[in-house]
């Protein structure tokens, strides 16, 4: 049975540094692409980072030069390193997996955690 169980979220100020764990059984985990998304509240969910089983990364925009993406493939975890947090980084955090080549932020993604709340006041 796979899981996904993400951890680390909570409340921070403008400025400040979170660091969400993804942990994740059931399947081959180094073989897949994992990602983070997020869903604001009213807004749709939306691509935060992801990561190639090569290890090659990918942001939004919105995020380049503050979150770091990084995965353990021996402790079959996915992290995602969150500086310089803004008022607009409030939302629900998933992370993902998904088989195949691609990588990207298409909501295609095969398994999904249940997600971790994020909430950054200025």
């Amino acid at each position: 049975q796979v899981h996904l169980v993400e951890s680390g979220g909570g409340s921070g100020q403008a400025g400040g540094s979170l660091r969400l764990s993804c942990a994740a059984s059931g399947f081959a985990f180094s073989n897949y692409c994992l990602g983070w998304f997020r869903q604001a509240p009213g807004k749709e969910r939306e691509g935060v980072a992801t990561i190639k089983a090569q290890g090659i990364t990918n942001y939004a925009d919105s995020v380049k030069g503050r979150f770091t993406l990084s995965r353990d493939n021996a402790k079959n975890t996915l992290y995602l390193q969150m500086n310089s947090l803004k008022p607009e980084d409030t939302a629900v955090y998933y992370c993902a997996a998904r088989s195949g080549s691609f990588c990207g932020f298409s909501n295609e993604y095969n398994y999904w955690g249940q997600g971790t709340q994020v909430t950054v006041s200025s």
